[in-house]
């Protein structure tokens, strides 16, 4: 298992590589200046100075190459820098956003926590709802308990997000006034009271992401279960007078597990991505309006720098999605 991990280590370097290398040149290709939003009657030599301090003065390879240090060396060093009190990044340059005029990472890291809040936990509560569903519709094939739940995953599936949030503003915030529209990126959870309002402003964007999640894998899990409920060794461990609790529990469940794993594994990455247009939504201040607010200002090394992490996060769960296989089936051995 470990030199199969170190072996796909090292062919994601290249892959990623690529990928940045793709990417890079793309977004540079672009049009727009970072300076076209200055005053006019800034001099030309001052216009100059302010495009060599961006780095734009350089050849494209060059900028691509500086681009991939700040990224894995200068940004982690900052990191170490803030966690352990030391200075390894002190003098060293890094990926400013021509948007906010400071280190592009920081910016991230900002925003980050409210991603984590209603993102993250929205793909929790789909990944603990979908797999008991798509377990009891197997088992319970045909059953009303199915047809229900094949009901709400096409539904939860087929509407965009966008018309379920803004459904669910309309009944719960304009109609009854239960929760709030907007979610309040200020908020400080310090007592109870204020607990209880960041739980009620992450109700709705929460199910709305929840739902169309739980849609998905709940779906994934069902096929999966049904193909294994129907194998031979479920036949056998009947005949051998095997519980049918036992039999789904602890033999097809595991099974049946593989590749919905792969499902879960790959949404994982965004989670940190953030739902774009949810956030658009109820105006959650995270990655995914990050995201719309640098691609709107023409902020190429934030939309870069963003993409570029995307990338880096699905080859990383692509691997660990790989390693869980091994974990899942004793059959499969990469050594």
């Amino acid at each position: 298992m470990l030199t199969f991990v170190f072996r796909r280590l090292l062919l994601s370097i290249p892959t990623l590589l690529v990928i940045g290398l793709v990417v890079f040149l793309l977004l540079d290709l672009a049009p727009g200046d970072p300076l076209a939003n200055q005053p006019l009657s800034i001099p030309p030599e001052v216009r100059e100075q302010m495009r060599a301090a961006l780095g734009l003065d350089k050849p494209v390879y060059v900028q691509f190459f500086l681009w991939l240090y700040q990224f894995f060396v200068v940004e982690p060093l900052v990191l170490i820098d803030r966690t352990f009190g030391t200075a390894f990044a002190a003098d060293q340059v890094r990926i400013l956003s021509w948007q906010f005029r400071s280190p592009v990472m920081d910016v991230i890291w900002q925003r980050m926590p409210q991603t984590l809040w209603v993102v993250g936990m929205a793909y929790l509560v789909g990944v603990l709802i979908a797999i008991p569903i798509g377990i009891i519709s197997a088992v319970r094939q045909y059953s009303i308990f199915d047809q229900i739940g094949t009901l709400i995953s096409m539904i939860g599936f087929s509407v965009p997000t966008f018309f379920t949030g803004v459904l669910l503003i309309v009944i719960f915030s304009v109609n009854l006034g239960w929760l709030p529209s907007i979610y309040d990126t200020q908020l400080v959870v310090n007592d109870w009271a204020s607990f209880w309002q960041q739980v009620r402003q992450m109700i709705m964007p929460v199910a709305v992401l929840a739902l169309f999640n739980a849609s998905q894998i709940s779906r994934y899990m069902r096929a999966s279960m049904l193909d294994n409920l129907t194998q031979d060794y479920v036949r056998t461990a009947r005949a051998k007078g095997v519980r049918e609790n036992a039999v789904v529990m602890r033999h097809v469940l595991r099974n049946s597990l593989i590749p919905v794993v792969t499902v879960i594994a790959l949404g994982v990455p965004t989670i940190f991505g953030g739902a774009i247009i949810t956030e658009q939504v109820f105006k959650v201040n995270g990655i995914g309006q990050l995201l719309i607010s640098a691609i709107q200002n023409n902020d190429i090394p934030m939309v870069q720098t963003l993409t570029f992490i995307f990338a880096v996060l699905i080859v990383l769960f692509n691997l660990i999605a790989d390693v869980l296989y091994g974990l899942l089936d004793p059959r499969i051995r990469y050594d």
